[in-house]
């Protein structure tokens, strides 16, 4: 009897580290528009959790192969079951691209392996789309729209016309705004969509102009975001009285344009360089290792990367469920966030923050961006579950 004891509780210690080796694939877009967002510093973020975690658990090697998936669903679908089948992959991170992760995760369920998503923003990917093998990790479209939407209504600006990337990030990003939106007392009067990587933002403004809107959302991100803005400018939108919202705005978006063009522009982001003595001395490693302080995304892949290798460590095992069910239990303390949980549904819970670019005269440095105006709590930052349609939901 002690020995079949033994054997239940020992079965994730007896399955063992596979092939001796703890091996990560990190796929995002490492030279197009959404690079920046992750990207090669993401691959660098993981490369430091690697490193503080030793280089190893257990004297098991851990290893990371890098790609660049072009924003391609088919590339990055294809070199991830590349990958699996050949060079088996333990782990799948970074991933910016909604329609690319949803790809990926396709395969990564088939092949029982697990995928940590930083990069990718729609909500769909632990609502509709919700696997048993994913986790969805920094930040998505349900808690901007309620973060950035909410609060820009209730300081009055109730139309809203959008400017929407034509794919399955940006039609979340639209359809969780609009929600909030209405829900909050205003309107939508009007959409446009446009292909990813759009370089001339012209025809879209003005019809953003023409509708009367008070408020343009931008349901786009990475280089689209920064040329949008750089158009709305040219034109004289904000001067004509209208504003506009940043619906997914990085750090690195607001450095590039600088505080002139975006000072005032709310948004909400899930991490900030310079928010607490933690969230600065880890920026500080990182940008000693880039040369940029880290978006929410870069810090969100440290992060995810050390909690998925003490889950191993813990379990001794890099068996996927065993580490993931591990990877549930265990809250998540460290400087990205406080008491933060992985749901049912893969969804990684954590506080918000909603934010404001500030003045340059308000800025101490290159660097000094944001305010940071208030806190929005985990539990009412993402979608409840009691809206979710995940099938791994109870009662689904």
């Amino acid at each position: 009897m002690a020995g079949l004891a033994y054997a239940g509780t020992g079965s994730a210690l007896a399955a063992g580290i596979s092939d001796d080796e703890i091996r990560i694939g990190y796929i995002a877009d490492m030279s197009g528009t959404y690079s920046p967002l992750a990207g090669p510093n993401g691959l660098e973020a993981a490369r430091m959790a690697i490193e503080d975690m030793g280089g190893s658990i257990n004297g098991k090697k851990i290893t990371i192969i890098a790609a660049d998936d072009q924003n391609k669903p088919d590339i990055g679908a294809n070199k991830v079951r590349q990958w699996i089948d050949t060079d088996n992959i333990d782990l799948v991170a970074g991933m910016v691209s909604s329609a690319v992760t949803i790809a990926v995760n396709k395969v990564v369920e088939s092949k029982n392996k697990l995928s940590i998503v930083s990069g990718s923003a729609s909500s769909s990917i632990t609502n509709q789309y919700c696997t048993p093998n994913t986790v969805h990790y920094v930040y998505d479209t349900y808690a901007l729209a309620h973060g950035t939407g909410e609060a820009v209504v209730k300081e009055g600006g109730d139309s809203w016309f959008f400017l929407t990337a034509d794919y399955a990030f940006g039609h979340a990003m639209e359809g969780d705004v609009s929600s909030v939106v209405k829900k909050s007392g205003g309107k939508v009067v009007g959409t446009v969509r446009h292909p990813l990587a759009t370089n001339d933002f012209s025809s879209f403004i003005l019809q953003a102009q023409a509708s009367g809107a008070k408020i343009i959302g931008l349901a786009n991100a990475g280089g689209d975001t920064v040329n949008a803005l750089k158009t709305a400018k040219e034109f004289g939108v904000v001067a004509s009285g209208q504003k506009l919202a940043g619906l997914l705005v990085f750090l690195h978006d607001v450095k590039s344009l600088g505080l002139e063009t975006t000072q005032g522009l709310q948004l909400t982001t899930g991490f900030y360089w310079d928010r607490t003595p933690e969230t600065r001395s880890w920026s500080e490693k990182f940008k000693a290792r880039t040369g940029v302080m880290p978006s929410m995304v870069h810090a969100g892949i440290y992060s995810s990367t050390m909690h998925y290798l003490n889950a191993v460590k813990a379990t001794g095992t890099d068996e996927s469920q065993t580490v993931l069910a591990h990877m549930k239990k265990t809250p998540i303390n460290d400087f990205f966030a406080t008491n933060g949980q992985i749901r049912d549904d893969g969804r990684m819970i954590h506080d918000m923050y909603l934010a404001e670019v500030k003045k340059p005269s308000e800025s101490g440095n290159d660097w000094d961006l944001f305010r940071i105006l208030r806190t929005i709590p985990a539990d009412k930052a993402f979608r409840p579950l009691s809206e979710s349609k995940c099938k791994l939901v109870a009662g689904r």
